[in-house]
């Protein structure tokens, strides 16, 4: 196994937006595994914890969400998927969480999102990025194996629920949801699509998402999930929110959404959730790191991507 050393070799590395050796991703890979082999589909987190949405490849506003919030091990973190794709520096952002969680494994936790999968990474641009750094699709082979096995949720001290997206019709309960089977590909329907690409909705009742996976749900399920599992709200990423974070349904469901100017353009700020160990909440918003930083000199033309749902 890789050393303490070597991890914060590693780190260090990376943070410094250089790409591990490919046969380092593949035994990262590997060991990384074998931690999440053992955790829950939903584990359940205590606090202190930040809570970070979605990243999307902007390595540089990932550097800057740490500089915000803290570097791990001092801040634990959340970090609620959706790490890869859309952005310049899919590779370097999946690689330093993945780093984070092997050498921190119980102050770092990494939930799957909607593009933590094989057929989505195909299309928006972390399959691309693996063959264009590395001169072959074996590092993507290894991530998207990984992703198989990244818990579908998380709960905080059994009070808040955080998914990727959202609610699903077919689970009423966190206990229904230890029981799926989550090593494998993200199913086109059903449970396991639906934590990772249902959205909250002003509408009641469940409705059909204009997203093609998962479904909208409305103020009265998001209160019927909640007092059933007797929790205090739903914390989820998945939608690009202009000013980073939304409250809905009543102070129901809290979106975050960690990716500053997403796609480099669309001009939002993010933001993370602190929580205290006494579960007290503060909300921080961040913009853009400097353009300077950005490394505007080393990222490839973009090639247009399909909008399927910004």
């Amino acid at each position: 196994m890789e050393g303490t050393e070597d991890l914060e070799r590693q780190i260090a590395s990376v943070m410094d937006c250089n790409p591990l050796l490919e046969d380092e991703v593949v035994r990262l890979c590997e060991k990384t595994k074998e931690i999440l082999q053992g955790d829950a589909n939903v584990p359940n987190i205590a606090a202190p914890v930040t809570v970070v949405g979605d990243i999307h490849g902007q390595f540089y506003d990932l550097l800057e969400l740490f500089r915000i919030g803290g570097r791990a091990p001092d801040t634990n973190y959340l970090f609620m998927g959706d790490y890869v794709d859309r952005g310049y520096y899919s590779v370097e952002c999946v690689t330093l969480v993945v780093l984070l969680k092997l050498r921190f494994p119980n102050r770092v936790t990494i939930l799957r999102g909607n593009h933590e999968s094989r057929q989505i990474t195909q299309v928006y641009g972390f399959y691309d990025e693996c063959v264009r750094k590395y001169g072959s699709a074996n590092v993507w082979k290894h991530f998207t194996d990984l992703f198989d096995f990244l818990p579908l949720a998380a709960t905080i001290d059994k009070q808040l629920f955080c998914p990727h997206g959202g609610l699903s019709p077919s689970l009423d309960t966190v206990a229904q949801m230890q029981q799926l089977e989550r090593f494998q590909e993200i199913p086109h329907e059903g449970p396991i699509c639906d934590l990772m690409w249902s959205d909250p909705d002003d509408r009641y009742g469940w409705g059909i998402s204009p997203r093609g996976a998962g479904y909208t749900f409305g103020q009265d399920i998001t209160e019927t999930f909640n007092h059933e599992n007797s929790l205090q709200f739903i914390v989820r990423a998945h939608q690009l929110i202009m000013e980073g974070f939304q409250w809905q349904h009543a102070n129901g469901v809290l979106t975050l959404f960690s990716a500053p100017n997403y796609c480099y353009r669309c001009g939002n700020q993010a933001a993370i959730m602190q929580l205290d160990e006494l579960m007290n909440k503060n909300i921080v918003q961040f913009d853009p790191a400097p353009r300077h930083q950005h490394g505007d000199a080393g990222k490839p033309k973009a090639k247009a991507l399909p909008d399927y749902f910004l």
